[in-house]
């Protein structure tokens, strides 16, 4: 009996004396570690309201904000290794072994972390902008490390992966856009009596910004019209909705002051032939 109840004796002690030699040190890292988080989320927070005083995109604050609370919580995890008696070099290249093969294996995740950190600091496009890129277009809502999410016009929200933007050929318009409608009016028509309309026309609607002016010029000559571009300029939200309130207005008002919009229509002329 006594036989059977002496291993689990010396295990009982084995874990006294352990308990006894590394239990307050434990307690130490553990008080050090809940220090750190703390610490860590005052510096971040102070840091955040020290950058408010610069004009900064949200994501460079975002960025700047997660390094010092990473910076942080690191120095108080060496201060908490260092309590218990880690050997800290051998650690560093076991991490260094283990950070490679995670590398290689992330391969995708870090090169929209670097295309991420180019776009951020580069600053190509910003949040609230309109951008077309890779195919799709959308303004922009957020910018992270990783990927760009975009609002298209029909609500629908579109996630662009970093790596994709970085190399790529991007049309930035910004926060406003040019639409361009064409006009045909006969050629017999009173053209100067068209232009006033139209001008009139495009600055009495409430979405066309008057800065930049609108451009209304005859653009062609063709078969059967005179086509007369009219490119207004409008807020990203109002672009699709401007165009379709001044077509319908400018059909309306042209008819009702005789101004003929004509048909396509092709001349066709048989010279010559008998029976």
């Amino acid at each position: 009996m006594n036989n059977q109840l002496d291993p689990l004796a010396h295990a009982k002690d084995t874990l006294l004396d352990l308990c006894i030699r590394f239990g307050p040190k434990l307690l130490v890292a553990i008080l050090i570690m809940t220090v750190g988080f703390f610490v860590a989320g005052w510096a971040g927070r102070a840091v955040g309201r020290g950058l408010q005083r610069f004009d900064l995109e949200p994501p460079v604050r975002q960025l700047l904000n997660r390094v010092v609370r990473v910076l942080v919580v690191a120095l108080f995890a060496i201060m908490a290794l260092q309590n218990l008696g880690v050997e800290l070099l051998p650690l560093l290249a076991g991490l260094g072994v283990a950070g490679a093969g995670i590398a290689l294996a992330t391969q995708g995740v870090l090169s929209n972390m670097v295309a991420g950190l180019t776009i951020i600091f580069t600053k190509p496009y910003r949040v609230g902008e309109y951008i077309a890129i890779v195919g799709v277009e959308g303004q922009v809502e957020a910018i992270t490390l990783f990927n760009t999410a975009l609002t298209h016009a029909d609500r629908s929200r579109i996630i662009v992966p970093n790596r994709k933007v970085v190399g790529e050929i991007l049309h930035n318009y910004g926060k406003i856009r040019q639409t361009e409608i064409r006009v045909g009016v006969a050629y017999e028509s009173d053209l100067p009596l068209a232009l006033g309309v139209i001008r009139d026309l495009v600055q009495a609607n409430p979405r066309v910004l008057k800065e930049p002016a609108p451009v209304i010029q005859v653009m062609t000559l063709a078969d059967s019209a005179v086509q007369i571009a009219v490119k207004p300029w409008a807020a990203v939200a109002d672009y699709s909705a401007v165009a379709g309130e001044l077509n319908l207005s400018l059909l309306e008002e042209l008819r009702r002051r005789g101004v003929g919009i004509p048909y396509p229509q092709m001349e066709v002329r048989l010279i010559g032939g008998g029976d």
